[in-house]
């Protein structure tokens, strides 16, 4: 008998919603087929000329694919991913996670392309179809890096050796190359630039974090103001002090327009370059963080565990036929001897003697 897959719930039904609805898209898109047109659906892909009649085009889109290709990809990412995502943030965690991460990308990719139509007066820039799972795959890098930030993968047998921060760029790099061919539209830049963003602000600045029992900080913690989640840490070591610098303003401007919380004065020090910082919560560096929250994601994670093998009905003991056995110690090799025969009823047999 083949095992049983264990898919969390929450990507379960998003591994459901994904195929049924590229599948629906597929059906309806052969039927009106033709070679003089385009075909779209604007009430499952979000079309910004067409689809404003259907507002939940701006979170079922992200689930259509339109072809075999990327519905490949898209699958394999939600079921890894979300796996991993789902265990070790909780269901509802995740599932606020991905509500954000595929709304907001599709709302600015929405509003980008309808600027680009403004400036340019081209109608073609707001028949773009923002569909697919381009969001969501950025935000699962994303959030990778934050998790195992230490994390060396090995491709091609050691010949290509990678952290794990270092994957979100080569992905905005393969979809940007893409999109400007057949496979991927040119909405498919937007959405990988604004799901990068919008998963790491919210992962920075807004996340609930999981609360240390060890310290005193309070349980109501959000974000992550650890060294090993700065945006700067996506980019290679040269480009470090630029991307860091234009951070900084950006985030100045998202404090002004009361985006983004500004962090504790320990924090600030940090965003400031300063090698001497301690972590919220956490004393030590960068690797103490990161090593703290492994350790407290598996601790949460034990605890569930333990919760639901705890709900399970015990099972008792099979009964034990024949007498119990005690092991007494044993001082001589004497007294061994004579304790064995004695428990097993032995009888010593003596040979009667011939008087004659």
């Amino acid at each position: 008998m083949p095992p049983r897959l264990n898919i969390p719930p929450i990507t379960r039904i998003v591994l459901v919603a994904l195929v049924s609805q590229s599948l629906l898209s597929f059906a309806i898109r052969y039927r009106q087929w033709s070679e003089d047109s385009d075909i779209v659906v604007p009430y499952l892909s979000l079309v910004p000329q067409l689809s404003l009649i259907y507002p939940w085009t701006f979170l079922t889109t992200t689930l259509v694919e339109n072809n075999l290709f990327t519905l490949g990809i898209s699958s394999v990412t939600l079921f890894y991913g979300g796996r991993y995502l789902e265990r070790a943030w909780t269901s509802r965690e995740f599932a606020k996670f991905l509500v954000i991460t595929a709304l907001v990308p599709n709302i600015l990719s929405f509003g980008a392309l309808v600027v680009m139509f403004a400036l340019t007066s081209n109608m073609a820039w707001t028949l773009n179809t923002i569909n697919g799972t381009i969001p969501l795959q950025i935000s699962f890098l994303v959030a990778f890096s934050q998790l195992v930030p230490a994390h060396t993968v090995t491709l091609f047998r050691g010949i290509i050796s990678l952290r794990v921060p270092r994957f979100p760029l080569l992905h905005v790099l393969c979809v940007t190359a893409l999109s400007i061919t057949p496979l991927l539209s040119i909405a498919s830049f937007f959405l990988v630039i604004n799901g990068l963003l919008t998963s790491w602000v919210y992962l920075r600045f807004y996340k609930s974090a999981f609360p240390d029992l060890e310290t005193s900080q309070p349980s109501s913690l959000r974000g992550d103001a650890s060294e090993t989640f700065a945006f700067a840490e996506f980019f290679p070591e040269p480009v470090k002090p630029f991307i860091s610098s234009i951070g900084d303003q950006i985030f100045n401007v998202l404090v002004t327009l009361r985006i983004c919380t500004p962090f504790t004065a320990a924090d600030v020090a940090a965003s400031r370059g300063d090698s001497t910082f301690i972590q919220r919560g956490a004393p030590g560096g960068a690797r103490a963080e990161a090593e703290r929250r492994r350790a407290l994601a598996l601790k949460a994670l034990d605890q569930r565990l333990n919760a639901a093998t705890a709900g399970a009905k015990p099972v008792p003991p099979p009964p034990v036929s024949g007498p119990s056995v005690q092991v007494q110690p044993q001082t001589t090799t004497q007294t061994a001897m004579s304790t064995d025969s004695a428990s097993l009823g032995e009888t010593n047999y003596v040979p009667e003697r011939d008087d004659h």
